[in-house]
């Protein structure tokens, strides 16, 4: 297959791969590289997720030319009340930057590219820019139905005023969304489920390319656990994870508490907030960000990923799976994973059946490692990263 030029518009830095879309971003630009295409990176460099340039590898930087400008992604009271009274997505409207304008513009009149790859919905504002200074295709790769996450949370919301604040951050989002991806020459998509979105409110050919793992970077543990313990790994400045441990020591820890006094439940994971890091629950340990992911997951037992909101795959679950870790989620939390229940996942929508289900992989150890073994094979079957750059290679060569 023909070597191509690609450009990837971020909106974060795919390095260091710490969270979901770092990693999602990461694992493709590098089977692409192994592949034989040559990549260019321009991301997003912000205080929310911020890099120092210097610390990234050389060899890194060699290979995906990557190059960032700093966008002030805060949320700001004054703008925001404003933004109350436009049509407008607040969310898309914090990445409209005249200084990244500028770079991407610099970059096109540098170089060729057969295709232009953005990097979630956030970065389509510059598609303009594209289209005036550059002849290449132009791919969404969505990584979430974004209007979904901000329109569950809405409608969970008990408090009246941020209710009515997050009904206009859904609406204007969700009609951005629906609006743009008419502007793009395809779109991709992370599930299936997510795919029948696009189809439904678009035009241009959407393909699924589902999450992709390197396996070999994700050797099977011949050892067992450190310890016997729950634990949930997962970025807390994404608001599904916020909300689904908050519901989760609310209504699920206390029943298993008083039953399972030794059991202990860790905590990792950057931003954590004020309320967990000030959290004083015996057993429940906060450990905020770990130096090593992947060491974390495999010195504990029993993932859990309590999650209601958002779409797109859940990349922590796939990891803890990949590490051959049984793991407890959501019908939500398991979207676009071809799992099936009771065999390489537990599935738990009520705290009940949360509660059951940590009981009976915490008092029989055997079951938990059959699941966990079960959960690595899925992954080797239906997540191989070469495997899905080829198919993504085919979808661009079919825009091409």
């Amino acid at each position: 297959m023909a070597s191509l030029k690609i450009l990837f518009i971020c909106n974060k830095s795919p390095w260091p791969a710490k969270e979901g879309g770092p990693i999602a971003m990461s694992n493709l630009i590098d089977g692409l590289i192994t592949a034989g295409n040559k990549i260019k990176v321009l991301a997003v460099n912000s205080d929310k997720y911020y890099v120092n340039v210097a610390d990234i590898p050389a060899a890194y930087r060699i290979k995906t030319n990557i190059e960032f400008v700093h966008i002030d992604l805060n949320v700001k009271a004054i703008p925001a009340f404003f933004n109350l009274f436009l049509q407008q997505s607040y969310h898309v409207q914090r990445f409209i930057s005249k200084a990244f304008e500028e770079k991407l513009i610099e970059i096109l009149l540098k170089e060729n590219f057969d295709i232009v790859q953005m990097e979630t919905l956030f970065m389509a504002p510059y598609i303009d820019v594209i289209r005036k200074y550059s002849e290449a295709k132009i791919l969404l790769r969505s990584h979430n139905i974004e209007h979904l996450i901000w329109k569950r949370m809405y409608l969970t919301c008990k408090n009246p005023l941020k209710k009515f604040y997050l009904h206009h951050l859904f609406v204007t989002l969700e009609k951005y969304e629906k609006t743009v991806l008419n502007h793009f020459d395809g779109i991709l998509s992370i599930t299936e489920k997510d795919a029948g979105f696009f189809k439904y409110h678009s035009r241009k050919p959407v393909k699924t390319i589902p999450f992709g793992v390197n396996m070999e970077n994700y050797p099977a543990q011949e050892t067992p656990p450190a310890e016997h313990a729950l634990f949930h790994i997962g970025a807390m400045n994404w608001k599904p994870n916020e909300e689904g441990i908050r519901w989760f020591l609310k209504n699920v820890w206390p029943q298993i508490h008083p039953k399972l006094p030794d059991l202990k439940f860790y905590l990792a994971g950057r931003a954590m907030p004020r309320w967990l890091l000030d959290l004083k629950q015996k057993n429940v340990s906060v450990l905020g960000e770990v130096p090593d992911a992947r060491a974390f997951i495999l010195s504990k037992s029993i993932a859990i990923a309590p999650l209601f909101s958002g779409s797109g795959v859940r990349i922590k679950i796939i990891e803890s799976m990949s590490l051959g870790k049984p793991v407890i989620s959501t019908r939500t939390g398991a979207e676009g994973i071809d799992y099936t229940a009771g065999e390489n996942i537990i599935i738990a929508d009520t705290a009940d059946e949360f509660a059951a289900a940590i009981g009976s992989l915490y008092k029989n150890k055997d079951e938990a490692i059959r699941i966990g073994k079960n959960a690595r094979r899925l992954i080797e079957e239906k997540h191989k990263n070469q495997k899905i750059i080829q198919r993504l290679q085919a979808f661009y060569q079919e825009i091409l």
